[in-house]
């Protein structure tokens, strides 16, 4: 069974924002809205399958190779997928490097998301590779890290994302939603893009903004919803 999400879902989020995403997440009282993670370099929005990648620091004596799993998880994740790295154990040793992007590139995983730094930004943006993480830097990651764990639940700042979750990004930041809310969440995100796009319209033909807002019942536009 592939663990990609239908064409529809993945061509429907496209259509929308980090923003609208995000309210919508609100509307379903889900923590998705990830804080500090954005574009290393301006690149393209990006949505699919989390395969999750927990590093961590090594142990005294420890001199355990990243590669293998690291490289294994890339190879099976399928293609649709975004890596999905959770560094916050290192938060200062770099988690992705270009050999791994090419990598990425290769497999037909759509980018990377990590709450952690990244170096060689210049192979990303030659790949036209999307990655968003918290930092840049210049050192490698060999013999600084270890993998904690494969398709694990990791974290993005303070919001848990489980392998196959979706994930979503683009120049407002990331958004993690859980798979089986995947489908209800583009629907709210929809309507409230098409809402939002509706204000817009009437403030540019001259209504005014307050008035606007206030005919599209936009105060509660995120407000969580009787379930």
């Amino acid at each position: 069974m592939t663990r990609r999400f239908p064409q529809e879902i993945t061509d429907g989020y496209l259509k929308v924002s980090a923003s609208n995403v995000s309210d919508a997440c609100d509307r379903l009282s889900i923590n998705g809205a990830v804080t500090g993670i954005l574009p290393i370099y301006p690149c393209a929005k990006i949505v699919g399958h989390a395969a999750t990648l927990k590093m961590a620091k090594p142990k005294d004596g420890v001199k355990e190779s990243v590669i293998p799993a690291t490289f294994t998880l890339i190879e099976t994740a399928g293609a649709g997928a975004i890596l999905v790295i959770d560094s916050q154990d290192n938060p200062t040793v770099n988690c992705l490097g270009g050999i791994t992007g090419a990598a990425i590139r290769h497999n037909g995983l759509v980018g990377c998301v990590a709450d952690g730094i990244m170096r060689d930004v210049d192979e990303y943006k030659g790949y036209g590779l999307p990655v968003y993480g918290t930092g840049i830097t210049q050192q490698s990651i060999r013999g600084r890290s270890v993998v904690a764990g494969v398709d694990v639940p990791v974290k993005l700042g303070d919001v848990t994302c489980n392998a196959d979750d979706l994930v979503f990004a683009d120049d407002n930041g990331v958004v993690v939603v859980p798979r089986e809310q995947a489908a209800e969440v583009l629907r709210i995100a929809l309507v409230i893009k098409a809402t939002e796009d509706r204000v817009i319209a009437a403030i540019r033909s001259g209504v005014k903004a307050v008035e606007a807002m206030d005919g599209a019942n936009y105060e509660n536009l995120n407000k969580p919803q009787n379930h």
